[in-house]
């Protein structure tokens, strides 16, 4: 699931560091611009899925064009969350179905777990 939120880039000494206004205490640093951008999509993914993870809320990212700075530059920053959870073990699950409709599935080579995946992820309004 990807995330997108606004990032301000600091030019400090020969490097960078990077804040995200919308989530207090998301920081990164790097000592080249590419390396400033890495860390801050890895920071991003790491904050938002801690937050989750602990049942606390996630600030939904304001508009870019409401974020000023007088020393660096604004950008957004998009990291994918699934990359930074913990529990991604998959689990065996035991469902039923009917035959023909298994028979269907086995004879369009469908992925039932990819199916079932899918949906619970639209059930649970978990965006991709």
């Amino acid at each position: 699931m990807r995330k997108t939120y606004p990032a301000i880039f600091h030019k400090e000494g020969g490097g960078y560091w990077v804040e995200f206004p919308d989530l207090p205490g998301c920081l990164t640093d790097g000592e080249t611009l590419d390396e400033a951008i890495a860390n801050a999509e890895e920071v991003l993914g790491v904050y938002i899925v801690t937050r989750l993870e602990d049942a606390l809320s996630v600030t939904a990212p304001s508009g870019i064009e409401s974020i000023g700075t007088d020393d660096g530059f604004t950008s957004y920053v998009t990291t994918d969350i699934d990359k930074y959870r913990r529990n991604t073990k998959a689990v065996k699950k035991t469902l039923s179905i009917p035959q023909w409709l298994n028979e269907e599935a086995e004879r369009q080579h469908v992925s039932l777990s990819s199916i079932l995946q899918n949906a619970l992820k639209q059930e649970l309004k978990i965006a991709e």
